[in-house]
């Protein structure tokens, strides 16, 4: 945590480590050498046909690890110091094309309209995720006093706890605003969690929860991908970019550290261009 790693990295370091430590034949990690781990990690690659995005993040674990113990003065050299990280295809991240966005909202809106609890929450959420970019570890931690409706701005603490302002149209301001008033109304008298996002019991939603709530509504919108929150992430960068917006305001919404990581959506909008290119030129 003290560098900055989200929760759910550093949970996915722990898993990484556990399996590492608990391995068959496992013997003492500090006496680990450069050659040993290696061979372990060449084992995950070519035995256990782990991808390499998955060699990579063991890797990573593995040099979290040693760089801890080093500077504990657990050992004397770090094993992983000449570690080179395997080279990964570059994923250009899946969005949803602009009509299926707002196909989304409209059955989110006509579940909403029933006066559900759990739809006006789902409802609020995707206007929300959409009106901002967030992420869902950062939506579901959202508190009251986080939202500034009336300014039409949403605080919003990132990775490592940096702290950005998103703005917020008039649809989700509406949306959220609505959803407020249910939550207070419902929860009035009784000590529920501090965030906005609660379950029907008053504690925070859980990230497995929304993501659930999510695809559940991707039929009932006629939309065929398998919907998941980081999809409503993608899609408002790339919206935002195709509108014209410019890089480095993205990459402050998106609260990406590297500029590199936002431009990606621009590799996105090219490959697009050029599938519709062979698609549809006579002599594509």
């Amino acid at each position: 945590m003290e560098r900055g790693l989200s929760q759910h990295t550093c949970k996915a370091y722990a898993s990484d480590l556990r399996t590492f430590l608990t391995r068959p034949g496992a013997k003492d990690p500090l006496r680990a050498t450069p050659a040993e781990l290696s061979d372990y990690l060449w084992e995950l690659k070519n035995k256990r046909n782990l991808k390499p995005a998955s060699v990579f993040r063991a890797m990573e674990a593995l040099r979290s690890f040693y760089r801890f113990q080093l500077a504990e003065e657990r050992i004397r050299e770090d094993p992983t110091r000449h570690f080179r990280s395997p080279r990964l295809p570059e994923r250009l991240p899946k969005c949803l094309r602009h009509e299926e966005v707002e196909a989304l909202l409209r059955a989110a809106s006509r579940e909403a309209a029933r006066g559900r609890f759990e739809a006006l929450r789902l409802h609020a959420m995707i206007e929300t995720l959409y009106a901002t970019g967030m992420r869902v570890s950062e939506i579901i931690s959202l508190k009251p006093q986080d939202a500034n409706l009336s300014e039409g701005w949403i605080r919003v603490l990132g990775k490592g706890s940096k702290e950005r302002l998103i703005p917020i149209h008039l649809r989700a301001k509406r949306a959220l605003a609505g959803f407020l008033s249910l939550r207070q109304a419902r929860f009035e008298g009784k000590a529920p969690a501090p965030e906005i996002f609660l379950n029907r019991k008053g504690k925070r939603l859980s990230r497995v929860q929304f993501w659930r709530d999510l695809r559940a509504l991707g039929p009932k919108a006629g939309i065929e991908a398998r919907l998941h929150p980081h999809l409503l992430r993608h899609s408002f960068a790339s919206h935002l970019l195709q509108g014209g917006a410019d890089l480095r305001s993205v990459q402050e919404m998106l609260g990406h550290a590297n500029l590199a990581a936002t431009q990606i959506y621009t590799h996105l909008e090219t490959s697009r261009i050029k599938t519709a290119h062979q698609r549809h030129h006579p002599r594509g």
